[in-house]
């Protein structure tokens, strides 16, 4: 489970984010959505534990992110918009270093069968340069995969990804969240969040203006007796800011 309680980060005189609290249980999907500049990535960051901050209480699995951090970042992963890879080592040697990281006892067998599903079995002994961006993807997830963590945060999750790549990535998050798993994901793709998604919010300047069941969400702001979609919801909350 995921349990903020105001989260605020702050960069000098400016608010990045402001006052977030929310939970997501286990099982459970939150698409976190907002114009650029809204700080959507920088509370991910925060909730990671990639960045502290500055107020506010997060809490993963139950263990408090700030007095406990060894313990909360063992049970998630963050997958950010652009992979981040070792250029001098290969596919598998990336699964070999995360397994030592996290101490995964049947490392082999995950790495093999993770590999399988991502497709990049054939692909084991490359160098990230070789590849293209939406195999380092791959690698990243596979990665991320590995521990068998119990939070998982996205940020943009299909930037750069093919249709099929698309298709599979959005069924392994379903999946995921089916074994119980409770997950962020940030996207400015809306038509995704309403494929995966239980839950929304949604920030505008660093401040939450909605939140809810996706269902909540589209009775709460629907256009007379027609249920909105979210794209069309959005474009109403977020006003002028859409386009920035």
């Amino acid at each position: 489970m995921i349990a903020v309680e105001g989260l605020t980060k702050l960069y000098g005189d400016v608010t990045a984010v402001s006052d977030l609290t929310f939970t997501v249980e286990p099982g459970k999907v939150m698409g976190l959505v907002g114009p650029n500049g809204a700080g959507k990535t920088t509370a991910l960051r925060c909730m990671a534990g990639i960045i502290p901050a500055t107020q506010g209480r997060i809490e993963i699995e139950s263990h408090d992110l700030r007095e406990d951090p060894l313990a909360a970042k063992k049970l998630l992963a963050f997958f950010p918009d652009e992979p981040r890879l070792f250029d001098y080592l290969t596919v598998r040697q990336h699964l070999e270093f995360t397994a030592r990281l996290y101490q995964v006892r049947d490392a082999a067998d995950r790495a093999r069968e993770l590999l399988e599903t991502l497709e990049l079995t054939d692909k084991a002994n490359v160098l990230p340069p070789e590849l293209s961006r939406g195999m380092k993807q791959k690698v990243a997830l596979a990665c991320g995969f590995l521990h068998a963590p119990r939070v998982m945060f996205f940020d943009e999750p299909l930037t750069g990804l093919d249709p099929l790549a698309i298709r599979r990535t959005k069924d392994l998050i379903a999946a995921k969240a089916r074994a119980g798993v409770a997950i962020i994901i940030s996207s400015h793709l809306l038509h995704l969040l309403e494929e995966v998604c239980s839950h929304v919010l949604i920030l505008k300047r660093g401040k939450k203006i909605a939140h809810g069941t996706l269902e909540e969400i589209r009775t709460q702001f629907r256009e007379g007796d027609r249920d909105s979609t979210l794209e069309e919801i959005f474009i109403r909350l977020v006003g002028e800011d859409a386009g920035k």
